[in-house]
């Protein structure tokens, strides 16, 4: 019996949890669904990339059983938790609002997910900022991207939309808030939000933009 196999026995226990994803359904659909599996394969435990038997495992709960599944809470959030021997397991729960949404505050969480990153190969959530006529995303230039993440980055290309990573671009915000004209989180969980006190039309219309895909999601 595979681990992966085993992740899916009655009874199975996961061990310490080495990797958690949190992505956002709508309609119990997952957008981004093609995004969010690339990205999933640039992530690692201890290390080591996901295993391909492990990836195919996940595609194939997306496919067949996420609709059941998420019959309970169809805009929810899908969960896939992998431990340190490289088991997986996936549940779905509510979808709970961040509860502040300030600019320090979205600070804290892309500081938080640039240190996952660096155990996992993927931020979950970066910080992104308007400058002038560009955009500036909070992400070391070789990183792999989040599903979001991509999303945004495709999305200002389409635009004709600059955009230049800068690694330091949470610790530049948290030095001087008043640095950048918008401020606004990328999350796969969240998705765009703009921070309560630095906000404007450009986050708000990516903000728009992404609760357009979710309700377009919804009514396939």
């Amino acid at each position: 019996m595979s681990e992966v196999d085993e992740a899916m026995q009655e009874g199975f226990q996961l061990g310490r949890p080495a990797l958690v994803c949190r992505w956002r359904l709508a309609g119990a659909r997952l957008p981004m669904a093609n995004r969010h599996m690339r990205a999933l394969g640039e992530r690692a435990v201890l290390g080591s990339r996901l295993s391909a038997q492990l990836l195919a495992w996940v595609k194939q709960h997306i496919e067949w059983t996420l609709a059941d599944g998420a019959a309970e809470h169809p805009d929810g959030v899908l969960m896939l938790v992998v431990d340190e021997k490289g088991r997986a397991a996936m549940s779905v729960g509510p979808y709970e609002g961040l509860a502040s949404t300030t600019t320090e505050a979205l600070v804290e969480r892309a500081r938080a997910s640039k240190v996952e990153a660096l155990r996992t190969g993927v931020a979950p959530e970066t910080l992104w900022a308007v400058s002038g006529d560009a955009l500036v995303w909070g992400a070391a230039p070789q990183r792999p991207a989040s599903a979001t993440g991509s999303l945004m980055g495709d999305l200002a290309r389409t635009l004709g939309i600059p955009v230049r990573r800068d690694d330091a671009l949470a610790e530049e915000v948290a030095a001087d808030p008043a640095a950048y004209e918008e401020v606004f989180l990328v999350s796969d969980e969240h998705g765009v939000v703009p921070a309560r006190d630095a906000s404007g039309a450009r986050a708000l219309k990516f903000a728009q933009g992404y609760e357009r895909l979710l309700d377009r999601t919804a009514r396939l």
